[in-house]
C-alpha cells in the first residue's frame, strides 16, 4: 500500500525522504553513517560530542575520527552537548569548519552521568539556559548552516515540566532553529516504557508549519511510516533501530513507494555490508583500534542471521585485527535467507 511521504526540509537543505539516522552515542561515526547513506538514509547525524572536548581536541591522526566527515556523506549533522552556554558557539564553529552541514543541539540525553553534569536532558528543566545555548549557536554559525534541537517531551510528566518544554520548543524556533526532533519519552523514563506518539501528534498540531521530527520506538520500516502518518510530523529519526540494521532505510523507501516490505537481507547481502562497514572502520581508526568498535556492531548485525546466537558469540570473541573476516567466512560463506529480528520493546502509546 502506498504511504505518501514528502521531502523533508531542514532550513535550506531539502532531503528527498523523511526517514533519517539519529545521532547515536558510541555508534554513528563516519563508517556507520556512510553505510546508512548507501542503504537509503538521506541524512545522518554524528554521535554527540561535548563542546569542551571539541574545543580542546587537537587535529592529530589518532583523533581525526571524532570530527571526520567523508566527501560523499553530505549533508551530515554534528551534535553538540554541554553545560556552559559560552562554549557552545565556539564549538559549533569548529564543527562547521570540519565540514558539518547542520548543528544539532542535544537537550535530550537521559543518561544519569550526563544529567549529573548538567548536560543533555538536564537543560529541559532550565528554559533560560537552554534558550541562551540556542541563541549562542545560532548567532555563531553562518546563516546558511541550519541549527536544530533534539528534545524529549520533558523531564517528567508534571505541569511544570510541560510548561518548560513548550517554552524551549517555541522559543527555539523564534531564535531561528530550522527543526526540532522530539522523542516521545521523558528524561525520567530514559528508554523504559513506551513512547507517547499521541504527544507528538498534539505537538505537530501546535507547531503548524514549523518542521518537527519524531523519535522513539522506531525499530522497523513500517513503524517509521506509521509515526509520520499517525502524528503528522515532517520526518523521523531512527536511532537504536538502525544499529546493525541499516537496511531499515531501504525498506522504508520501498514501503513508501507502494512496494511490499522487502525480505530481510540474505546472508550474502549481510556479508557484503558488514565487510564494507569493517573496511570503512579500519580506514577510519586503523586495523588495531577498530576491533573494539566493530565488535559491538558485529553483535548487532548478528541479529539478522538465522543462527544469531552462535554468530553473536563469535563476534564477541573477536580480539585481533582481521579476525572478523574469520567470522564472515565461517557464518556467511553460504547464502541463505536472513531473518527479521524480534522486537523486544514496548509498543508506542497511540492515545
Amino acid at each position: 500500500m502506498l504511504q505518501t511521504t514528502k521531502p523533508l526540509q531542514i532550513g535550506p537543505i531539502e532531503l528527498d525522504f523523511p526517514v533519517v539516522q539519529a545521532a547515536l552515542s558510541g555508534y554513528s561515526d563516519t563508517a556507520m553513517r556512510l553505510v546508512a547513506r548507501r542503504l537509503g538514509a538521506p541524512y545522518t547525524i554524528c554521535e554527540v560530542m561535548l563542546d569542551k572536548f571539541i574545543l580542546q581536541i587537537r587535529d592529530r591522526r589518532k583523533n581525526h575520527h571524532f570530527m571526520h566527515v567523508a566527501d560523499d556523506e553530505h549533508p551530515v549533522g554534528g551534535q553538540l552537548m554541554g553545560a556552559d552556554p559560552e562554549q557552545f558557539g565556539p564549538a559549533a564553529i569548529r564543527l562547521v569548519e570540519h565540514g558539518f552541514d547542520v548543528i544539532d543541539i542535544n537537550f535530550g540525553c537521559p543518561v544519569k552521568k550526563v544529567l549529573g553534569r548538567c548536560r543533555g536532558g538536564f537543560h529541559l528543566g532550565q528554559p533560560t539556559v537552554a534558550l541562551e545555548i540556542v541563541s549562542r549557536v545560532r548567532n555563531a554559525v553562518p546563516t546558511h548552516i541550519p541549527v536544530t534541537v533534539k528534545m524529549r517531551r520533558g523531564i517528567d510528566d508534571s505541569d511544570e515540566s510541560r510548561d518548560n518544554f513548550y517554552e524551549i520548543f517555541d522559543g527555539a524556533y523564534e531564535l531561528g532553529v530550522a527543526a526540532i526532533t522530539v522523542h516521545g519519552r521523558t528524561v525520567q523514563q530514559r528508554y523504559d516504557g513506551p513512547s507517547r506518539w499521541e504527544f507528538l501528534r498534539q505537538l505537530k498540531q501546535h507547531a503548524g508549519d514549523r518542521t518537527v521530527l519524531g523519535s522513539g520506538d522506531l525499530f522497523d520500516a513500517q513503524a517509521c511510516l506509521d509515526m509520520i502518518e499517525f502524528t503528522g510530523v515532517d520526518g523521523v529519526t531512527v536511532a537504536r533501530g538502525a544499529i546493525g540494521n541499516p537496511w531499515i532505510f531501504q525498506q522504508a523507501r520501498a514501503l513508501a513507494a507502494g512496494h511490499p516490505l522487502p525480505a530481510p537481507p540474505t546472508l550474502f547481502q549481510q556479508r557484503d555490508v558488514i565487510a564494507e562497514h569493517y573496511s570503512l572502520a579500519e580506514e577510519l581508526y586503523g586495523a588495531e583500534r577498530c576491533v573494539s568498535t566493530m565488535r559491538k556492531f558485529g553483535i548487532k548485525y548478528s541479529q539478522l542471521h538465522p543462527q544469531h546466537k552462535d554468530v553473536r558469540t563469535d563476534f564477541t570473541q573477536v580480539r585481533k585485527p582481521g579476525a572478523w573476516r574469520e567470522v564472515l567466512e565461517k557464518w556467511y560463506r553460504v547464502d541463505a535467507p536472513g531473518i527479521t529480528p524480534a522486537i523486544d520493546e514496548p509498543k508506542p502509546i497511540l492515545h
